[in-house]
């Protein structure tokens, strides 16, 4: 069995499906030292990503956005069921440890949204943030790319809905209030689950659940439209915590709620298959069947209109116990459409404008 690396989701770097040759990571003679603090490990290295363009289109019936916008590639945060971690094989990185250890920053990234949205052919609408990555995790701390493209939605009004795990988006309550009051802005907080020694081995450099949990209430009391995203909702681990996510939520001032049901697309498969048996192998077993119930017997449905869903008896009864407990939590499924009516094309030298 291996031993995970500390602070880290994954235990080990799957193959890359691009590469020829596979890298090992071996442990280090002498400890190394983190980024965010000096707890030993292994170091997150950051890498400047020349991207030309920002904002990413999906076309997938699955995903209720059409465009998102990520200022990093790779995330810290670590979460081992995390749907993304294939993206950073298209950078010829792996899944696993790389996927949590070299991220790939957007330094243009307000820069490049600015000049997107100031197209002719740009058409005002809510772009999502971020969608693949988390716009939150920890480097965003010294970056700030997340906060200056929040002020680029707000300076041209374009809507933008945020989801995160990370109670650093308080950090950003101007920007938040200043756009809410325009209509512009809802937030989705992630919860997965309520037990904190859980959250710290499953997504390791996420907030604390009550932290998120306290962030819920803060951003609701600074009357910005706040909710709670269950993703993932992991069968026979966490699907018995629905009811209570949603009611902490809600008594926070959440008021919507949605879920995704735990997918695990190409070699997210083995690293969380090796994690269970790392870090709960009373439950792996458990755990494994019920996810192969939602998924027509494997541990990954890529299908269309059941990927979020799945199927069977399992996840109709994930399904049915979201919708009840959302119900006598008071909580609705969504929010209205935000507002494209003071959309704005700015052109540079214009700001000074509009700051009064």
């Amino acid at each position: 069995m291996r031993r995970g690396a500390k602070g880290r989701g994954a235990s080990f770097n799957t193959p890359n499906r691009f590469e020829a040759l596979h890298r090992e990571v071996l442990p280090p003679e002498s400890p190394d030292y983190d980024d965010d603090g000096g707890r030993h490990g292994t170091p997150t290295r950051y890498y400047e990503d020349s991207s030309r363009s920002i904002l990413a289109r999906n076309d997938s019936p699955d995903i209720p956005f059409t465009f998102s916008l990520n200022p990093y590639r790779g995330c810290e945060h670590g979460c081992i069921y995390c749907y993304a971690r294939p993206s950073h094989e298209y950078l010829g990185f792996s899944a696993g440890i790389d996927f949590e250890t070299r991220i790939m920053v957007k330094p243009d990234a307000p820069r490049l949204l600015a000049g997107a949205l100031r197209e002719s052919g740009w058409v005002p609408q809510t772009v999502t943030l971020s969608g693949n990555t988390d716009p939150y995790q920890p480097v965003e701390r010294r970056l700030a790319l997340t906060r200056r493209c929040l002020e680029v939605f707000l300076e041209f009004r374009n809507p933008v809905s945020i989801i995160t795990k990370n109670a650093l988006l308080l950090r950003d309550l101007d920007i938040l209030g200043a756009m809410a009051r325009l209509d512009l802005v809802h937030v989705m907080m992630s919860i997965t689950s309520l037990d904190g020694d859980l959250i710290r081995i499953m997504e390791p450099r996420t907030s604390a659940p009550l932290l998120r949990l306290q962030a819920v209430e803060t951003i609701a009391k600074s009357g910005i439209p706040v909710g709670v995203n269950i993703a993932p909702v992991i069968p026979g681990l966490t699907d018995e915590e629905i009811p209570a996510i949603l009611q902490a939520a809600a008594a926070r001032g959440a008021s919507a709620a949605s879920y995704i049901l735990v997918r695990l697309p190409g070699s997210v498969g083995s690293l969380f298959v090796d994690w269970l048996g790392r870090e709960l192998p009373d439950r792996r077993s458990r755990v494994l069947n019920r996810i192969r119930d939602t998924r027509g017997g494997n541990l990954n449905d890529p299908r269309f209109h059941s990927r979020g869903t799945g199927e069977g008896e399992i996840a109709a009864s994930v399904r049915s116990l979201f919708t009840l407990s959302a119900a006598r939590a008071g909580i609705r499924g969504s929010w209205p459409e935000l507002s494209t009516a003071g959309f704005r094309r700015v052109t540079p030298g214009q700001q000074e404008l509009f700051d009064h």
